[in-house]
Parts: structure tokens; sequence; C-alpha cells
């Protein structure tokens, strides 16, 4: 297999692993909407017509939790993260790439592990018990949310990974894929 194909390659795994984060991201912004009304909602509901519901209120916070937990690999994606680029803002691409792979090993995956690894007899708690919301006339799906706690980690360990890649694509002096931050490609 000569070098072009491997560059070939990895430039195509990278696209398609990139997309999974791409299309949650853009799922997930439209929670944004979602949120946006439950809040007029509630709102609406208690100034307009003193009245509140539990269920509406408390599904304020599902939406918000969606958005945060689910749209962490997309921010990271879209370099949205907070950066502190004191060791890399001079540096050569090389350089650069190799602090990004060890900063992805040591520091993001240990963290992502640790998030999901130390939620799971959490999470597994709430589900054997099916747990809803402590206020009466609350959400009885809590257990759900609480999942967030291991789907969090995991999208943003897989955009670790196809960050990683990327820069593995730098070292080997090929062209890695850019992340497109506007349109996703046909043909996924």
């Amino acid at each position: 297999m000569s070098q072009s194909d491997t560059s070939c390659r990895l430039s195509q795994l990278v696209d398609r692993l990139d997309r999974v984060n791409e299309w949650t991201g853009r799922l997930v912004a439209w929670l944004g909407l979602a949120l946006t009304l439950t809040v007029f909602g509630v709102v609406a509901l208690r100034y307009g017509f003193s009245d509140s519901n539990q269920w509406v209120s408390e599904s304020v916070t599902y939406w918000f939790a969606l958005m945060f937990m689910l749209g962490v690999g997309y921010t990271y994606r879209h370099n949205g993260h907070v950066r502190v680029d004191v060791l890399s803002r001079t540096a050569s691409p090389k350089t650069r790439a190799w602090i990004e792979i060890i900063g992805v090993v040591l520091l993001l995956w240990p963290v992502c592990l640790f998030i999901a690894l130390s939620s799971v007899e959490y999470v597994g708690n709430s589900w054997a018990m099916r747990e809803g919301s402590p206020e009466p006339g609350g959400i009885p799906f809590l257990y759900l949310l609480k999942t967030l706690l291991i789907l969090m980690p995991v999208l943003l360990f897989w955009q670790g990974l196809v960050e990683l890649l990327r820069h593995v694509a730098v070292l080997r002096e090929q062209r890695p894929t850019e992340p497109d931050h506007g349109s996703i490609k046909e043909g996924m």
C-alpha cells in the first residue's frame, strides 16, 4: 500500500468519524429552540395565567442538559472550547500536533474515562429503580437524563480520537482534513 493510499484512507476515516459529532451537534442545536419555547411557556403560564406546571418547568433543565452534554463533542470539533495556547502559540505545525496528541492522550481521554466510569454505578442505580422526579407532578424519566453522564464523555472521547488522527496526519506530513465548519458532506 502506497503512502498516498494510506493518506487517503486516513483522511476518509477522519471524515467519517468526524460526522458523528457534526450531526449530533446540528440536531442538538434545535434543542435551543425547544428550550426557548419551553421557557416562554413557563413564563406565560406563571405570569399570564397565574398557573404553573412542574413537568414543563423541569423540562427546561432537561433541554439544557441535553444541549450541553450532547453538544460538548461538537463544541470541541469546532474549537469552541476554552484553550490556552501558551505552549503552541508560536510552535511549528509538528510541535503543535505533538502537543495536541499528548493533550488528548494524557488529559482528555483520562478525564472522559473517569467521568464515564465513575458515573456507571450512579446511572445504573437510577435505571434500576426507574428514577423519576422527586417533585410531585415532575418528569418521571430522571434516569434518562442521568444517562447523559455516560453519553457526554463518549462523544468527547470520540472527538478526541478524530483530533488525534488529524494530528497524526500532520506528523506523517499528510494534509489532514480540517473540520468543515460550514456543511456536512453528502454520502455519509
